[in-house]
């Protein structure tokens, strides 16, 4: 599923999304701009729910994209959420959400992460020893709030290296291997301020191949045996995490949803009844395979630069500040002629973003037909990461976001003024 599911060639023979026509909504919104069609968040948020049923949770992870008209689409789904800073929960309260609804993930909680998660009435998802301190201060004498314990299953999964998370050598959670998590069980059961109700786990991002699932619940649930045996525990919850990969060009060809929960559920259901073990509450967390297949952005063409012999570069006016991860991880992209998608190939060029860096690149050597300024380009699964790690590099406003439906163009996110860019100075 490379395009939203509502994408189609139009009769003027132009990129249609949600009903709404992608030239003219260039033309009419300026670019970069970025837009979300509906229909894919509900379908996408939807197979996630019909393949849980009562097994479990799913959250949407608020670190892949989060605004509030976004935010009350997935509530709406039926969808909890995580989030990894008082930033974000902050919009996730202010988005509607009530915190018993809310996890609070992330390292390095800070004191104020923590008493905002803890006023909120979030379960929070402690990732190190220094936050057992923290919250024996923060939580009132005689009072316990529910908190899981994150645990690092020690897999690696076939991911990128820089969104690899589960396996030993991490800054998050505490590892089994090296005995950690046992000792941080045992005191978070101690412990006089907590409820430990479960505990989570997360592998990677971008996952595709989904016997690292498999794996890891293998390891996890072993974990449980000794819990049950060493400790007299048994957690009601026990979280997967997400990282369940999208297509980002022609060849990418991912698990859906429901083949990521199935898999997962089965799993937990046959390890539980090998070992004897009561099944907890599956917990699963997807932001990526969610709010990227529905987003796209749109740029127009500006500069043109051939250099003969060697590469022939197409500038638009965007780049690494709408979208690092071509530069952070080697994410690869396709791109689409806007008012002509199915025109044949010209040749190839490097679509370079107006950022001044050398490595501001979106897409190295890509087909594309003869392109000229003033053409809009259009790439699609832009929309998980490229906006929630925008930046104002080089002084460049951020762009707008709109969210389409049914023929209706509705802006989530205006673009930034130069003003913006100032607000937060002292002169």
């Amino acid at each position: 599923m490379l395009f939203p599911v509502t994408y189609r060639v139009n009769a003027a023979g132009h990129m249609e999304v949600g009903g709404c026509d992608l030239v003219e909504l260039a033309h009419t919104h300026g670019t970069p701009l970025y837009i979300y069609d509906e229909a894919t968040i509900r379908q996408r948020a939807s197979e996630y729910i019909a393949a849980m049923g009562s097994a479990g949770q799913v959250l949407y992870s608020a670190k892949a994209f989060a605004s509030p008209r976004f935010l009350r689409v997935v509530a709406q789904e039926g969808l909890g959420l995580d989030v990894v800073s008082a930033g974000e929960l902050h919009l996730a309260l202010k988005s509607g959400y009530a915190g018993d609804r809310i996890h609070f993930l992330g390292n390095n909680k800070s004191r104020e992460d923590l008493e905002a998660a803890h006023a909120a009435g979030a379960t929070i998802v402690i990732d190190g020893s220094y936050e057992f301190e923290l919250l024996r201060e923060i939580v009132p004498e005689g009072k316990r709030i529910r908190v899981m314990l994150r645990i690092s299953p020690g897999v690696k999964p076939d991911t990128h290296a820089h969104i690899s998370t589960g396996q030993l050598d991490s800054k998050f959670g505490f590892s089994i291997e090296s005995g950690a998590a046992m000792q941080a069980i045992a005191e978070a059961l101690r412990h006089p301020r907590l409820e430990l109700v479960g505990l989570h786990s997360h592998l990677g991002s971008q996952i595709l191949a989904l016997g690292a699932y498999q794996q890891a619940m293998e390891i996890m649930l072993d974990l449980l045996v000794e819990l049950r045996d060493e400790l007299k525990f048994e957690p009601r919850k026990l979280g997967a995490g997400g990282g369940l990969g999208i297509a980002y060009t022609r060849e990418d060809d991912p698990p859906t949803p429901r083949d990521f929960v199935e898999i997962v559920r089965h799993a937990l259901d046959t390890g539980c009844a090998r070992r004897g073990l009561r099944v907890p509450e599956l917990v699963v967390e997807p932001g990526r395979s969610i709010a990227g297949p529905a987003g796209m952005a749109l740029y127009t063409v500006g500069s043109i630069k051939d250099i003969r012999g060697v590469r022939r570069y197409v500038a638009v006016d965007g780049g690494m500040g709408d979208n690092i991860r071509p530069k952070l991880y080697g994410a690869r992209y396709e791109a689409f002629l806007a008012s002509d998608p199915e025109r044949r190939p010209d040749g190839k060029v490097t679509i370079a973003g107006k950022y001044c860096e050398s490595t501001d690149i979106l897409i190295t050597d890509i087909e594309m037909p003869e392109l000229k300024a003033g053409d809009v380009i259009a790439m699609p699964a832009a929309g998980a990461y490229n906006l929630a790690m925008a930046s104002n590099y080089n002084g460049m406003p951020r762009p707008e976001v709109v969210m389409l439906s049914d023929g209706r163009a509705d802006v989530m996110r205006r673009r930034e003024t130069l003003d913006d860019l100032i607000a937060a100075e002292v002169f």
